[in-house]
């Protein structure tokens, strides 16, 4: 039965001063003490690198060590958690958790992919588990200072400070690792995905996902582009066409680069995409924002699909169409895994209802966590792409107040 996540927007979704900032759905883990909580680490010496959030805080992460026969085996998760495109919207931002380590939650609840329990994850829970925690609003890759208001677009060093840090805590010893990232951060699992696999030898079994990371560049319901324009001022303004890989900037323009769908043929590494094909931060920020819609005319179908006329569902499944047309350079590899549910849904690793829960999401008969775990230890391939709407009754849809 399908299961609707009823989630009021200023909740999903944070408006940063017309910026894109995807806020938590949940934070009620927090609460719980029969969850894993983990506390915050600030990486020590990273000022001095110049590897700081937007307001020059010290960035952070969460580390729950592993054990036993996972004692060598690392998986990081890099937070996720929108863009900022102007000045005006990174001010704002360095005022919040996505901005300064001042404000970020001290302690956090890991769950689904980063859970320590096997009946809730069961090939990497007793992993070494990581968030890298998210403070630069450039998908860990900018290279910039705005000195007149106070902001440090140091994404890349705050990058290559982390993995620095998990270096020296251990992950120099691992013998298989995993980058992985949630929407924003998903996206810099694929722009770092690579340069992380420079990190170790040859023979360190070395993979990446990216989980809700795959943002297109669509046109809007007004037929405008309204993720382009945005990206355009976040490359511009946080220096990020440096950091870009040069497979793409070499024959297409930085914001170009920025979009997935230019980026995953030539990763080199064995990657996994891991995406809703109506992902639902894109349906409410990208294809259909309140900007593009002035009328209301979307509203109804927003909140609820069975409100959408035809007209609307076409849009939606012409929207589907084109990501699966991009993500074919990736199917032509044996190396590559794919999970495309057809779910009105936002990042699906983090949280344990979709990750590997009794009524998770299926594809094939297999839940998000088994087709992970099939594809990184080649247990088989996985190349699961869901029928079009509304044939998948095993969602997890996000419906949007």
């Amino acid at each position: 039965m399908r299961t609707a996540v009823m989630v009021a927007a200023v909740v999903f979704v944070l408006f940063f001063s017309n910026g894109l900032v995807l806020g938590k759905v949940d934070n009620r883990g927090l609460l719980n003490p029969d969850l894993l909580s983990v506390n915050l680490t600030l990486i020590p010496g990273a000022a001095a690198k110049g590897a700081v959030c937007l307001d020059g805080t010290p960035p952070g992460y969460h580390l729950h060590p592993g054990f036993g026969s996972g004692a060598n085996s690392w998986v990081i998760q890099l937070e996720g958690g929108g863009w900022c495109n102007s000045i005006k919207n990174c001010v704002f931002r360095k005022t919040t958790p996505r901005g300064s380590s001042k404000f970020m939650e001290k302690i956090l609840a890991f769950t689904g992919i980063l859970s320590n329990r096997s009946e809730e994850n069961p090939d990497f829970y007793n992993w070494n588990r990581v968030k890298l925690r998210y403070c630069d609003g450039a998908s860990f890759s900018g290279e910039g200072q705005d000195q007149a208001n106070g902001l440090f677009f140091r994404g890349q060093r705050i990058f290559e400070a982390g993995m620095e840090e998990l270096m020296e805590k251990g992950m120099k010893n691992a013998d298989q690792v995993l980058l992985s990232g949630c929407s924003a951060g998903g996206l810099a699992s694929i722009i770092h995905c690579d340069e992380f696999r420079d990190l170790f030898p040859s023979t360190v079994k070395v993979k990446c996902m990216s989980d809700a990371g795959f943002f297109l560049d669509a046109i809007d319901a007004a037929g405008g582009h309204t993720l382009r324009y945005f990206y355009a001022g976040v490359v511009g303004l946080q220096g990020v066409a440096k950091n870009l890989p040069s497979s793409c900037t070499s024959h297409l323009n930085p914001t170009s680069c920025f979009f997935p769908q230019n980026l995953v043929a030539n990763i080199k590494t064995p990657f996994f995409l891991l995406n809703a094909a109506y992902d639902a931060w894109q349906f409410q920020e990208s294809l259909v924002p309140a900007s593009v819609d002035p009328h209301g005319e979307w509203k109804a179908c927003k909140f609820d699909r069975s409100n959408c006329n035809s007209t609307q569902i076409q849009f939606l499944q012409d929207f589907r169409m084109q990501m699966l047309d991009d993500i074919k350079p990736l199917t032509r590899s044996d190396q590559n895994g794919l999970f495309i549910n057809s779910c009105f849904a936002h990042c699906q690793t983090e949280k344990q209802d979709t990750w590997y829960a009794n009524d998770s999401p299926l594809l094939g008969n297999k839940k998000i966590a088994e087709s992970v775990g099939d594809w990184f230890f080649d247990r088989s391939p996985v190349k699961a792409i869901d029928c079009a709407y509304p044939c998948d009754k095993t969602c997890h849809d996000l419906i949007v107040k």
